[in-house]
């Protein structure tokens, strides 16, 4: 099992791609293939992968001022409580400190809040629907200025 920062447009955005469009698309009723993902060329994608396959994967968008978005994390199902999506969430972490990054935000689907908030994620503001269901926007300070 290896971490991977992820090349756009190569086999594991592929398989990136399927594994967001299976996990978190298709049950809402969504298809990314519908969706026009040209923007993701200017975003950082990160994976997990074993045996060859893509097992997890999230994208960073760069927001300026040392900030960065987490979206559309996705584990695989017969991976998830397996401690995968905690060493993805720590990797890309330590990845985007190295790049220059200080703060992370996410919109965390209700679900998941408890997942960030063990990572160190704090909500801010009310919950919202996104995407049909109801998310949490939440921080994280990851580097000193």
């Amino acid at each position: 099992m290896s971490f991977l920062e992820i090349p756009f447009q190569s086999r594991w955005y592929e398989q990136a791609c399927e594994l967001r469009n299976r996990l978190l698309r298709l049950p809402l009723g969504l298809d990314l293939k519908s969706e026009d993902l040209s923007p993701e060329s200017e975003y950082l994608h990160f994976g997990i992968e074993q045996d060859g396959q893509l097992i997890a994967c999230v994208l960073a968008v760069p927001l300026g001022s040392g900030r960065a978005k987490l979206r559309q994390m996705a584990v695989s199902g017969e991976c998830q409580g397996q401690g995968i999506g905690r060493r993805l969430i720590e990797s890309v972490e330590d990845c985007l400190v190295q790049q220059g990054f200080q703060v992370v935000e996410l919109d965390a689907r209700r679900e998941a809040v408890g997942f960030y908030e063990k990572l160190g994620y704090v909500s801010e503001g009310d919950e919202f629907i996104s995407v049909t269901i109801p998310h949490q926007r939440m921080t994280k300070v990851i580097a000193a200025d």
